[in-house]
């Protein structure tokens, strides 16, 4: 039976259990297992046809899974679909929009379909996007009319944001501002599930991050865990010689020092903090040391070999 309430306390916005969507031969979803956290920012990273826009369709049930569950805000999206649809702003990844009508006509009409959201609030978002709400829609660039589907999406303040290349055709500046309605979104409290190719729109706002390939999760933590077990190009030098043994139990650490002794190079790998202590025994005068950026972290992920995801479902 259809529910007629969501729960105001739920430790989970979406709950995917072993969510499989097959396409004849080929698979666009294998088995995924994912919890999102209530007022969290989740980050879903992969390259096109990794399977990001097929997990967001079946969690607003615009396709049906071929095996496993999905619970979005504690519901069933094939039984309580239009309960679920007043508590979601979802943001297309080839979004259209009606272009017979200019943007002020259309976003009041989607703002009383939500049941009436104020004028200064679209105002607002417009204003601060630069989107013209007297243009007429089919007039409109790719990078406006996404504008719009910002605003539409984030108007009326929804409890879980689903986002599916949010930034795509925006410039510099707005993708800047899109940033700042995300956090602005989690610090009232609402979820953010963001799919994106882009790594460093989503370093900037993530909480967590889960990274897909081939319809599979290979990474699943925070961006700072994730760098924890990545390698470090370091350079360090020092007022006086030094000898390789005074490194030799780093555990994960390729160096070599050269010919003066003073200048050391090479790669740490993961937390860099007994590196750090062995150099404190030395008087340095410069070091460098490259941070690993997220894009980084994804491609070593994409790229390499089959790999289990770093954390596992939470158990209940």
């Amino acid at each position: 039976m259809p529910s007629d309430e969501i729960s105001e306390n739920l430790p989970y916005a979406i709950e995917l259990r072993d969510l499989t969507k097959s396409y004849g031969a080929r698979r666009g979803l294998t088995g995924l297992t994912l919890d999102v956290k209530s007022g969290e920012v989740f980050g879903f990273l992969g390259p096109n046809g990794a399977g990001k826009s097929t997990t967001i369709r079946l969690l607003l049930d615009l396709i049906r899974p071929t095996s496993g569950t999905a619970r979005v805000l504690g519901l069933d999206p094939r039984v309580d679909g239009v309960l679920l649809r007043s508590h979601l702003g979802y943001l297309a990844g080839d979004f259209v929009c009606d272009g017979r009508q200019n943007v002020r006509g259309y976003l009041r009409f989607l703002a009383e379909l939500r049941g009436g959201v104020p004028q200064a609030r679209i105002d607002e978002l417009a204003d601060r996007l630069g989107l013209d709400q007297s243009a007429r829609i089919k007039k409109l660039s790719k990078g406006n009319r996404q504008k719009v589907g910002l605003v539409q999406a984030f108007m009326h303040e929804p409890r879980l944001l689903v986002l599916d290349e949010p930034t795509s055709g925006l410039d510099p500046l707005v993708q800047q501002t899109f940033l700042d309605l995300v956090a602005e979104a989690a610090g009232r409290g609402q979820t953010v599930f963001m799919s994106s190719h882009i790594m460093s729109e989503v370093e900037a706002v993530a909480d967590r991050v889960g990274i897909i390939r081939d319809g599979n999760l290979v990474a699943l933590d925070t961006v700072a865990n994730l760098r924890a077990g990545t390698v470090r190009d370091i350079e360090v030098t020092f007022a006086h010689p030094v000898t390789i043994s005074d490194f030799s139990g780093l555990e994960g650490a390729r160096l070599a020092l050269d010919d003066t002794g003073t200048v050391l190079t090479g790669q740490v790998a993961g937390s860099p903090d007994r590196f750090v202590k062995v150099l404190a025994a030395h008087a340095v005068t410069s070091l460098r040391a490259t941070e690993p950026a997220l894009e980084e972290l994804f491609h070593a992920y994409y790229e390499g070999a089959e790999a289990a995801p770093r954390t596992t479902v939470p158990t209940r």
